[in-house]
């Protein structure tokens, strides 16, 4: 566990920089989470650190399997200075600990909720769960280990969250797309879904 952790936070550091900040949470029966923030110009980054730890099982599975499964981090970036976004480190670590408290399976195209506001005044309490691969490479790890993605969270408002259910999340990403929305402003408001 230690090693797969360590080869994580080096490939978060290869890719975001030298983390500025972190913290720790730990839930009662999980492993720590750790959240690092790393400052690039006018964006903040925040990454879990100890969700792939352990694969994530397959709630249906009656015993889960300690090797093989999918594993994952998450990363959430915002532009600085509009809104108190250090307060979604606990928000976030809720999140990376779901798959061991609720044994859900993080995936793109699904939709994480946190029951309130990511961080102070946020329009959004939910996010959608973008395609790895993008801005940190996945990690590949010696077999039969799966390989650690690194999975972008997208803020969602609760019309958003609600059109996605309807429609989809690549319609949503299409929308968002197809109306040039900023979705690393903190404060933005919902794209338009007539």
């Amino acid at each position: 566990m230690g090693e797969v952790l360590a080869l994580v936070e080096a490939r978060l550091r290869t890719a975001l920089g030298e983390p500025d900040a972190r913290a720790a949470v730990t839930f009662l029966g999980t492993d720590r989470i750790e959240v690092l923030r790393f400052v690039d110009g006018d964006l903040v980054r925040y990454a879990t650190l100890g969700m792939s730890a352990q694969p994530m099982a397959d709630p249906t599975a009656v015993l889960a399997d300690p090797v093989k499964g999918p594993r994952a981090e998450l990363v959430l970036t915002v532009r600085a200075g509009s809104a108190d976004t250090d307060k979604v480190l606990r928000p976030l670590a809720v999140l990376a600990a779901a798959p061991q408290v609720e044994g859900v399976v993080v995936a793109p195209g699904a939709s994480l909720d946190v029951g309130e506001p990511l961080w102070p005044g946020a329009p959004f309490s939910s996010v959608l769960v973008a395609e790895s691969g993008g801005l940190v490479e996945d990690l590949e790890l010696d077999g039969p280990l799966d390989p650690v993605r690194f999975l972008p969270l997208l803020p969602m408002t609760p019309n958003e969250a609600a059109w996605k259910r309807v429609h989809g999340a690549q319609a949503l990403e299409e929308r968002w797309l197809g109306r040039g929305t900023d979705l690393r402003d903190p404060l933005r408001r919902s794209v338009e879904l007539d």
